[in-house]
């Protein structure tokens, strides 16, 4: 056999072959990649809802977040059985929607909490003006009430 016709048998198997190993390897990547974005999915869910946590710990009304973090719950489980099914592409496209909701989530929830820290600390203020001034109403009743009670008793005493 010719070096030319060896040439040419070896590439025809080489083409022939190739495909099957690089399709494989593009299949492990693609699978790898699947099942990375369902694991950064679920760790911005996870985080998602600890912010929500603490946004209602708070004292924010997280009922609508709660609704959103439900929603992503919902693609992350798409997620999962486009994973299962082998669908890498749908796997992919669930999981970084449901990333998208997740960071929503987590920031409306910072929102939340910061508002309703603030509001919190506004309610204390108030609060304390308003007890301040009870307060001192109170003692200057009290002192007006003494000196009337005083300037009678002198009066019946002396008179």
């Amino acid at each position: 056999m010719s070096a030319s016709k060896l040439f040419l048998v070896s590439l025809v198997v080489f083409i022939s072959v190739f495909p099957i190993f690089v399709s494989g390897a593009l299949a492990s990547n693609g699978e790898d990649a699947a099942a990375s974005a369902v694991e950064r999915a679920e760790g911005v869910v996870v985080s998602a809802y600890q912010d929500v946590l603490e946004a209602e710990r708070a004292g924010a009304n997280v009922s609508g977040l709660l609704a959103q973090l439900n929603d992503a719950a919902g693609i992350l489980v798409q997620a999962r059985i486009s994973y299962m099914a082998g669908d890498s592409n749908e796997t992919v496209r669930f999981a970084d929607l449901c990333s998208e909701v997740g960071e929503n989530v987590r920031k409306d929830a910072h929102r939340l909490r910061d508002l309703a820290v603030k509001e919190a600390d506004e309610r204390f203020l108030w609060t304390m003006i308003g007890s301040i001034v009870s307060v001192s109403a109170i003692v200057c009743a009290t002192f007006i009430g003494w000196l009337a009670f005083k300037r009678r008793f002198h009066e019946r005493t002396s008179g």
